[in-house]
Order: C-alpha cells, then structure tokens, then sequence
C-alpha cells in the first residue's frame, strides 16, 4: 500500500515537472529567446503540449476568461501540491 502512493506521488512530481517545462518552453518561444524552427526545440515543445494540455484544456473550462493571461498551469499545480 505504502509502495502505491510512493509511485503516485513520484508520477505527480514529474507531472509537475513537465508542467513547469511546458510554462518555461512557452515563455522563451514566445520572447522569441529559443528558436521554433529547431527540431529538438520543436520536439520538447509538441511533448510537453502533448502531456499537458488536456488537463489545461478541462481547467480552462472552468476559468472565466482572463484576457491573454492563462493561469491553468498555476491552477494544475495547485491541485497537484494540494
């Protein structure tokens, strides 16, 4: 049983981890600091949005539009930490 919630609490932590790569690859591609035409870039970008999305695009159901500001990653790691 103790095993059990190692292993979720471990998957949860590296879920958290992508989220915080997904927020850091978003704001650098979109300062224009890492280059989108690069095939690595791209490739760690298109993952994290991969893993990432579904559950911002459910949290973004229930947020009330906040003009350009998206504040769902915060949200799934509240919830991840709580």
């Amino acid at each position: 049983m103790n095993s059990t919630f190692l292993l979720i609490d471990a998957i949860l932590d590296l879920y958290s981890w992508v989220i915080i790569i997904a927020v850091i690859l978003s704001w650098l591609s979109s300062l224009n600091i890492i280059n989108n035409s690069n095939q690595i870039v791209r490739m760690f970008h298109e993952t994290a949005w991969r893993l990432t999305d579904p559950v911002f695009r459910k949290i973004r159901s229930f947020l009330p539009n906040f003009g350009g500001l998206d504040i769902s990653p915060i949200i799934a790691l509240l919830i991840i930490y709580f």
